[in-house]
């Protein structure tokens, strides 16, 4: 039995290996195809991005060439705005040296007006400090004195050149010497002599062509005076009666005393005010009554303005004057001290080349 069944067998071995090496084929060929199919849709892909990044790479291509046409014309752009600006740089430059040229050239000349300037100005304060001391030394005017040295200082202080810084520290020093030397209290003796001389006319005199006493009876002589009286008259050949004439003389000269006292305030001559004082009170005392209580007030208020001038030594000036001369003098040498040295010619040639721009 099992020798009869052999052929058979082999017979379906056979055929089993026959289908499956077809379904091997099939699946084999199945496979290819699909891998075929597989590489054909991805070439497709392949192929469209590909003309896909040529149509960018042609963009990217015109993209660069049109830069490459604008960085030519920048550079091209540039290469003139390097041109335009050192021309401008040289002209610059030019304009710089010409602008030190002038301004050396105005420098020059300021230095010269200055000069001038400072020369007329040292003039003019000189002439103020000489002024000052020939005022005080004539007139014994201190107050004149102050305000010129004042207007010395002003004018001293527009000058320049630091030479003369150290003058304005004299000229304040003479200034307040004169200042101190001023009384305090002018002002208020000078009110007090003009009130004096407005009372001098309402001061009573001294009833010297009248009798003392009208109590007493009559001397012998008294009687043949006022006999003769009604004979003969004596008086001035102007009209007026000796009392009347004697007393518009006394305070005549009174009231001239006065203002000689006033104006020797004003000089601050102590000699002359106490003199004119003086005078004044002899008058009062010789001329006026004594026993009146306004002429009593008015002798008292002399003593108290003789004291309005305190004695005091005279303010010696010219210090300040003499130390501007030395200066100035000292000044106007050094041109020669330093003249030796020649200017240079190029500096001369530079202000040319200014004043022709």
């Amino acid at each position: 039995m099992p020798a009869k069944h052999e052929p058979g067998s082999r017979g379906g071995g056979t055929l089993a290996l026959a289908v499956l090496l077809a379904l091997i084929a099939i699946g084999g060929t199945g496979y290819v195809g699909w891998r075929q199919w597989q590489q054909a849709q991805v070439s497709t892909v392949d192929s469209r991005n590909l003309a896909t990044l040529q149509q960018r790479v042609a963009a990217l291509e015109t993209t660069l060439s049109g830069v490459s046409g604008e960085r030519t014309s920048l550079n091209q752009r540039l290469s003139d705005a390097d041109q335009v600006n050192r021309s401008l740089r040289e002209e610059l430059l030019g304009q710089a040296e010409r602008t030190r040229n002038l301004e050396d050239a105005v420098a020059k000349l300021a230095q010269k007006s200055l000069s001038g300037q400072d020369a007329t100005l040292l003039d003019e304060t000189e002439s103020l400090l000489r002024m000052a001391g020939e005022r005080y030394t004539l007139f014994h005017d201190a107050q004149g004195a102050v305000a010129a040295y004042t207007l010395a200082d002003q004018t001293l202080a527009g000058v320049n050149d630091a030479t003369f810084a150290g003058l304005r520290q004299s000229i304040t020093v003479e200034r307040d010497a004169l200042v101190k030397s001023q009384p305090a209290s002018q002002a208020s003796a000078l009110q007090q002599l003009t009130e004096l001389r407005g009372d001098l006319a309402t001061l009573p005199l001294k009833t010297l062509d009248s009798p003392t006493s009208n109590d007493q009876s009559p001397t012998v002589w008294q009687r043949i005076k006022q006999a003769l009286a009604s004979v003969i008259s004596v008086q001035r050949s102007n009209g007026a009666p000796l009392a009347v004439a004697d007393a518009r003389f006394a305070r005549e000269l009174a009231s001239l005393d006065l203002a000689q006292a006033q104006t020797a305030l004003l000089a601050y001559d102590a000699n002359a005010y106490a003199a004119a004082l003086q005078r004044v009170d002899v008058a009062l005392s010789s001329q006026f009554d004594d026993s009146n209580p306004d002429v009593q007030q008015a002798r008292v208020t002399l003593k108290q303005l003789g004291a309005a001038l305190p004695p005091s030594a005279p303010v010696h000036l010219g210090a300040a004057l003499t130390e501007l001369r030395n200066l100035r003098t000292l000044h106007a040498l050094k041109p020669d001290a330093t003249g030796t040295v020649p200017a240079p010619s190029g500096s001369s040639a530079a202000p040319g080349n200014g004043v022709k721009l």
